[in-house]
Order: C-alpha cells, then structure tokens, then sequence
C-alpha cells in the first residue's frame, strides 16, 4: 500500500544496544549489590501499563518495582536498580537493527518520515545522534508527562506527530517493536500498524495490519 507518511518507533525497532541485554541487566543488578530476580524477557514483561513516569529514572523505578513484585521480591530495590541502570547503560552504545537504515532510506524516498518514541528527549537524541539520525524525521515526538506527552498507546503523541506531518492517520503507519505501545496506540488512531515480532511471544492482544520479523521485510508493507 502507497502511505502519504511513515512512522516508526525507535528503541528495538529502528536500534539495540551494542552491549547483550542479558549482559547489561547482569552488570545492572550487580552494581546496585542485589541478587537478580529477572531475565531481560521478564523485565520486558514487566514494561506493560507501567504508571507515567516524569523522567527516565521514575520509568526504571516503575519498571523493576514491577518486576520485583512479580518475583516475589521486596519492591523497595527498585531505586538502587534504577540508579544502577542509568550509571550502567550507556544510551549511545547502540546500532541500527537489521534493515532499518535502508527502510529509513526507503520511507524518506515516499514521503515525510516521523518518529514516535516512548524515550524522553535527552535520552533519545544521544541515540538519533550516535547513529547519524539527527536530521532523518520531518517529525520527531518524545514522551514529556510534564508538558503533556504521556507514553504510547496514549492517542498524544500520534496526534502530535500526524499534525506535524499534515497527513491522515487512515494514509499513516506506524512501525514498531510493541504490541501495547505500538499496534494498539496506532490502531486506536486510524493509522495502519507494522509490528516488528522479536520472538517474545506469539498471543497478539492487539491485531497489526502487518507482522515482520525484521525491517529488511519492510518493501513488503509499503
């Protein structure tokens, strides 16, 4: 299908962390001096309808107090484990996943591109930067609850994006790692939904007008 703009999620869609996941939550717990009681698998469990966080480290308090409770464990670790995370991942240790630059080459090609992001601002820009994407949106909306940008699926943050690329949502799709986040904010607005299955698991609670693997499917949709 010809869409007049494409949108895409940032954080496992468009990038990963250079660092294994299992590696950086180990070193995580180690740092913060508590036993581990969660895979990266679990801990992205854990990340569904987590309260609204002002700041990154209200998110990875939320995050592994969630986690902790579902582990049967004291949920009062969960500053440390916030503090730990922040001092142990470094936000611009990241690299593109496979396909996503040529599907940015590609979208640009058709029309505006916009991002959607879960990420505040700070953090994310060092990641658009580390992989040469500062100038790569004609739209880019982060997550601020101060100002008013509460997380995906909240209705917000498309709303913002789809009006400052002047488009429709029904010419719109959005691309994403995220079956809550992602697929459900995007089906909720009117926009098509691509969702990018990394393998967590198969029970879709929200239905995508498409399901890749990978973004090196991404002629496929477009």
């Amino acid at each position: 299908m010809s869409y007049e703009a494409i949108c895409f999620d940032l954080d496992s869609t468009l990038c990963e962390p250079i660092e294994d996941r299992a590696a950086l939550l180990e070193a995580t717990f180690e740092r913060a001096g508590v036993e581990q009681f969660c895979t990266p698998a679990q801990l992205r469990h854990a990340s569904r309808d987590l309260p609204t966080a002002d700041t990154d480290r209200e998110f990875f308090e939320h995050l592994f107090s969630r986690a902790a409770e579902r582990a049967g464990v004291d949920p009062a670790v969960a500053p440390d484990l916030a503090e730990a995370s922040i001092e142990t991942v470094d936000p611009a240790r990241v690299r593109f996943r496979d396909g996503a630059e040529t599907a940015l080459e590609r979208a640009a090609e058709r029309g505006p591109v916009g991002l959607i992001t879960n990420g505040g601002e700070q953090t994310q820009t060092k990641k658009l930067e580390a992989l040469g994407l500062l100038d790569a949106f004609d739209a880019e909306v982060f997550v601020d609850p101060t100002n008013g940008v509460p997380p995906k699926p909240d209705s917000t943050p498309f709303e913002l994006a789809l009006s400052a690329l002047e488009v429709d949502p029904t010419e719109t799709i959005h691309i994403g790692d995220n079956l809550h986040a992602d697929v459900a904010g995007a089906n909720a607005m009117g926009m098509d939904s691509a969702w990018i299955d990394l393998g967590h698991g198969t029970e879709l609670e929200h239905q995508p007008t498409y399901r890749l693997t990978s973004l090196e499917e991404f002629d496929s949709i477009v």
